[in-house]
C-alpha cells in the first residue's frame, strides 16, 4: 500500500510538472540579443518575441514565419515593446517578431560616414543571425518587414530593393518623402546633400518607377496605412497614386489618428494580421 501511494504521489508530481512546463511554454517569450555588428563596429541589440508554444518539445522541429519590426526616428530596438501591447498582440499569433536597432540611420547606408551601413547591416548581418539562432522559415515566403515612421519608410524601401528576401513589406505612418528632405541633421548625415546618389538610390518613388512590368509579380505584398491627422498623410497619398499609375498592387488605408504611439499600437495588430495571412504558416 505504501509503495502504491508513493507511485501515486510521483505520478501526481509528474503531472503537475508537466502542466507547469506546458503552461510556461505556451506564454510569449522575449529574448534580447546583444549583437556585435562587424559592419558598424558596435553593438546593435535586438529583441525577439517568440510565439506561444515555440519552446515546446513537441514543436522542436517546427519552423515559424518571421517579421522584422523597424522603429522610427529617435526610437530604438526596445521602442516597440516599451510603448505598445506587442507581447499581447504576439500571444494570439504564430509569428517570430524581431525588433532591430536602427538608431537614426534611416535603414540606409550613409553617404557621409563609411561605417554607418544600416541597410547592409539588416540584410547581411541581422537576418542571417536571426536565422541561425531561431527556427525561422528561411526564405522570402516566411519573411516580412514592417515599421512605423522612419521604419515604415525603411520597410517599403527594403521591399523594393530586396524583393527576393521579403514576401511582405508594410508601413505604418511611413515617412516616405525622407530622401527629398533637408530639414534634419540625421537626414543630411545619412543621405548627404541634395542631389546625392544615396538620395536617388533610396527614393521609394524612383524605386517603384524602376520596376519593369514583368517584375511586378515578384514584389512583396505592399501594405501601408496613415492617420488622417498625420503630417505624412500627403506623402502616403502620393505614394498610393504612384503605385496606382504603375499598376503595382497595394493595400492602403487612411484611418483616424496621428503620428503617435496610440495609432501605431492599434495598427501593429493589423500588420500582424496581414502578416499572418500573407506569410507561410509554421511548418
Amino acid at each position: 500500500m505504501r509503495r502504491f501511494r508513493l507511485y501515486l504521489l510521483i505520478l501526481v508530481l509528474l503531472g503537475a510538472l508537466a502542466g507547469f512546463y506546458y503552461q510556461s511554454k505556451q506564454k510569449v517569450q522575449t529574448d534580447t540579443i546583444q549583437f556585435q555588428s562587424k559592419l558598424l563596429g558596435k553593438a546593435l541589440p535586438y529583441h525577439v518575441v517568440l510565439p506561444p508554444g515555440y519552446g515546446l518539445i513537441t514543436n522542436s522541429r517546427k519552423h515559424y514565419p518571421v517579421i522584422y519590426l523597424l522603429h522610427g526616428w529617435n526610437g530604438h530596438f526596445d521602442s516597440w515593446l516599451n510603448n505598445t501591447t506587442l507581447r499581447q498582440i504576439a500571444s494570439s499569433g504564430q509569428l517570430i517578431i524581431v525588433t532591430p536597432e536602427g538608431n537614426n540611420g534611416w535603414y540606409t547606408d550613409s553617404a557621409t560616414t563609411q561605417t554607418d551601413k544600416y541597410e547592409t547591416y539588416i540584410i547581411n548581418e541581422l537576418i542571417p543571425d536571426v536565422d541561425s539562432r531561431y527556427r525561422t522559415i528561411r526564405d522570402r515566403r516566411g519573411r516580412g518587414i514592417a515599421g512605423y515612421s522612419m521604419g515604415g519608410y525603411g520597410a517599403i524601401k527594403f521591399g523594393f530593393k530586396h524583393p527576393e528576401l521579403f514576401k511582405l513589406a508594410a508601413s505604418i505612418s511611413g515617412a516616405f518623402d525622407t530622401p527629398s528632405r533637408t530639414d534634419d541633421q540625421s537626414i543630411m548625415e545619412i543621405f548627404g546633400e541634395s542631389g546625392s546618389s544615396v538620395r536617388s538610390e533610396n527614393d521609394i518613388e524612383r524605386l517603384s518607377r524602376s520596376v519593369s512590368p514583368e517584375k511586378i509579380a515578384g514584389l512583396p505584398y505592399l501594405y501601408f496605412d496613415c492617420g488622417l491627422s498625420d503630417p505624412w498623410l500627403g506623402a502616403n497619398n502620393h505614394f498610393a497614386d504612384v503605385l496606382s499609375e504603375l499598376k503595382i498592387p497595394y493595400e492602403y488605408r487612411r484611418l483616424p489618428g496621428g503620428h503617435v504611439w496610440s495609432y501605431w499600437d492599434r495598427q501593429a495588430q493589423e500588420v500582424m494580421s496581414v502578416a499572418t495571412n500573407v506569410l507561410s504558416p509554421p511548418e
